[in-house]
């Protein structure tokens, strides 16, 4: 089946400086007959540091996974008692014991069995399909426009969630199925950490659909570098003075 053709103009967005460009993500049911299936295995977590090495879209399912990351797109063919007794963290040393590692499972969100079986990939250039997620990495300072795009007009907060491990629930799954766009850092998940997957620092925003008409409407009206921040300290002290000073003899002068 081939997958709904691009509507959003996300050009904006090359615009915005980051380095990695950014990469769409599509879930889907049917196999997408119009993109090639990813010719080799990886973790979940990889996928997208993989579509940004690549110049056309790909595909992965069950068979590309070669981590837990299947169980995160309800991939699992069947669910390892040892993994749901929570001995993968255990005998890692990730928790104290099982006990702990079956208590953060309870934090996941992941996809029905079978809802998901096949997810396509593509960086900025090569993105022909309407996405699900879009998916950002880099430093702070790049990645907190999209954050502060998403908040512009809504006065949304900003939210990151995460676990030491299943990383890869928080990137895809978790905002896809609750809508919330939700912000990652690199460093503080072990399988992305041992993969060396980004570089430790490095933050992920994931943005699921349901935000790209905000986001994009408000990046092209606001100022993606504050005045304040580029001022200098002293001369945005001087300009923030002011300002409270102007406000409140307005107030005086209003009666208030």
């Amino acid at each position: 089946m081939t997958i709904k053709p691009l509507e959003h103009d996300f050009s904006v967005f090359e615009k915005l400086g980051f380095e990695d460009p950014p990469v769409g993500v599509k879930f889907e049911y049917f196999k997408p007959n119009s993109i090639e299936r990813l010719d080799r295995s990886l973790a979940m977590c990889e996928m997208v540091k993989e579509a940004q090495l690549r110049d056309s879209a790909f595909y992965m399912d069950e068979g590309n996974e070669n981590c837990m990351g299947k169980g995160a797109m309800g991939m699992m063919p069947e669910d390892p008692s040892w993994a749901c007794a929570g001995l993968i963290g255990e005998r890692m040393g990730i928790f104290k014991d099982a006990g702990a590692n079956m208590r953060c499972m309870q934090h996941y969100t992941t996809f029905d069995k079978g809802a998901v079986n096949y997810v396509a990939f593509a960086q900025l250039s090569a993105l022909d399909f309407e996405p699900d997620l879009m998916v950002f990495s880099g430093p702070m300072e790049t990645c907190e426009i999209v954050l502060r795009a998403m908040a512009y007009s809504t006065g949304e907060m900003y939210e990151s969630k995460a676990t030491p491990v299943f990383q890869c629930s928080w990137l895809y799954s978790y905002p896809q199925l609750t809508g919330k766009v939700n912000y990652i850092v690199m460093g503080t998940g072990h399988g992305t950490t041992a993969r060396e997957t980004y570089k430790s620092g490095t933050v992920l925003v994931s943005v699921p659909s349901p935000w790209f008409p905000v986001i994009l409407e408000n990046l092209a009206s606001m100022e993606l570098v504050p005045r304040a921040w580029s001022v200098g300290r002293e001369a945005w002290l001087e300009e923030e003075g002011a300002l409270y000073g102007k406000l409140a003899a307005d107030a005086e002068t209003s009666g208030e």
